[in-house]
């Protein structure tokens, strides 16, 4: 089965520095088209690509944008979401690190819809060494006079700043991330207001993460008819999906929506190495639905995965094989998700501890039934509850591995000896 490279067609084959070399490989072609059409035709080309975004919950692109551009306002914002914290995942950082000028690209492009001045690109802690690339492919463009003052001629100005984050993971969350770039602690804000009407600095804005920032391009370098038939009818496009775990063959690899989770591990990756058998699946990263063996053959588009019980989100696909222990990896999810809650709303700064406490004592083969029926209880109420997404995620890894590995609890908690959890 071979890749469809569409997002990462230029990896490896342009310096991601010079935004000339960009050009030269067709780049900037999407943003000339976009600079001649009104906001509401921009708009409208998206609607009828169908784009979703392609990193939470899959909303389509275009309503964002259209919120922003119905909301009054003389100053409005365009955010790209680069703060890439789900544990194994690398996709935005392949964009960013090998074709940098295709996600600025877009948010041009989005700039114009909604008639934005100014973007920023929110950048995880931990990618600082991308800086200087990034600061370089920025100067490239304006230097092409691709970005700033009058691009190409239109009579638009949009300018690009950087900011980077501080390490935490609650600042992938939308309002977090506002809080933080206005120099705040990273916390969640109560909704409604929603960002479209009131976001950065109390100014309409919108956020995409950067593969739906890159998509953007593509789209108008392409056309939305030539996008829309990629992939499925509620899920078009590419997806870059991060295979990481127990597989023969790791990365990140770009497939249509709709791939084949069964060939994506087996036909792509190689599967298990020899003596071993699959064990599990976590689709979406840590804060995905963990699914066991026989539930692998299944489509990977935003729809189908939501219907299983999890999400696509990020993409991210952590294969575990027989070495592991479900209770094992859910209490290491969730040691993760009680050290990165922000603590601002109760569901989740003492939910996420408490699951952490009761799963580990399952796991250390002290548990109890009356335990596991308290696990689900406190996740579904940290699931409706919870002020953001951190706190949702948690119970989604613990209440589908209750579903899908119900005789490994009871085993555990039978006092069978579990030699990976002890």
């Amino acid at each position: 089965m071979e890749e469809m490279r569409v997002l990462l067609r230029n990896s490896g084959k342009i310096d991601p520095r010079n935004a000339k070399e960009y050009i030269k490989a067709g780049g900037y072609e999407g943003m000339k088209k976009a600079l001649s059409m009104s906001g509401s035709k921009i708009i409208n080309e998206l609607h009828e690509a169908g784009l979703r975004g392609r990193g939470g919950a899959g909303f389509p692109t275009w309503r964002k944008l259209k919120f922003a551009y119905d909301a009054d306002g003389d100053i409005k914002y365009i955010v790209c979401n680069a703060d890439e914290g789900e544990p194994g995942t690398n996709k935005d950082r392949i964009l960013l690190s090998t074709d940098p000028c295709s996600v600025f690209e877009g948010m041009i492009i989005a700039g114009k819809a909604v008639d934005s001045h100014v973007g920023f690109i929110y950048l995880r802690a931990e990618y600082s060494y991308l800086v200087p690339i990034l600061e370089a492919a920025l100067e490239s463009s304006r230097s092409a006079g691709c970005l700033g003052k009058n691009i190409m001629g239109s009579g638009f100005d949009f300018d690009i700043k950087l900011r980077l984050g501080a390490g935490a993971y609650v600042c992938g969350e939308e309002t977090a991330l506002f809080e933080s770039i206005e120099g705040k602690r990273g916390e969640p804000r109560f909704r409604p207001p929603f960002p479209g009407i009131k976001g950065l600095f109390g100014k309409p804005t919108v956020l995409n993460n950067v593969e739906t920032l890159a998509n953007i391009a593509v789209i108008f370098q392409r056309g939305a008819e030539w996008f829309s038939k990629i992939g499925t009818p509620n899920s078009p496009g590419t997806k870059l999906f991060t295979v990481c775990g127990n597989v023969k063959r790791r990365g990140v690899f770009e497939f249509p929506m709709g791939v084949n989770l069964k060939e994506l591990i087996y036909d792509v990756c190689g599967g298990m190495e020899e003596g071993h058998t699959l064990l599990a699946v976590q689709t979406g990263g840590a804060s995905g639905a963990i699914i066991n063996a026989d539930q692998i053959d299944m489509t990977l588009d935003i729809d189908a995965v939501s219907e299983s019980g999890g999400r696509l989100g990020c993409g991210t696909i952590l294969v575990m094989d027989d070495r592991n222990c479900i209770v094992d990896i859910v209490r290491n999810n969730l040691d993760f998700f009680r050290g990165e809650s922000c603590g601002k709303c109760t569901p989740c700064r003492e939910g996420g501890t408490r699951l952490y406490q009761l799963i580990s004592k399952i796991a250390e083969g002290k548990g109890t039934i009356s335990d596991l029926r308290t696990i689900e209880d406190l996740a579904n109420t940290m699931r409706l509850t919870a002020l953001c997404g951190l706190g949702h995620s948690t119970a989604v890894p613990v209440l589908s591995s209750i579903r899908n590995f119900y005789p490994t609890y009871l085993h555990h908690i039978d006092k069978d000896k579990c030699n990976v959890c002890m």
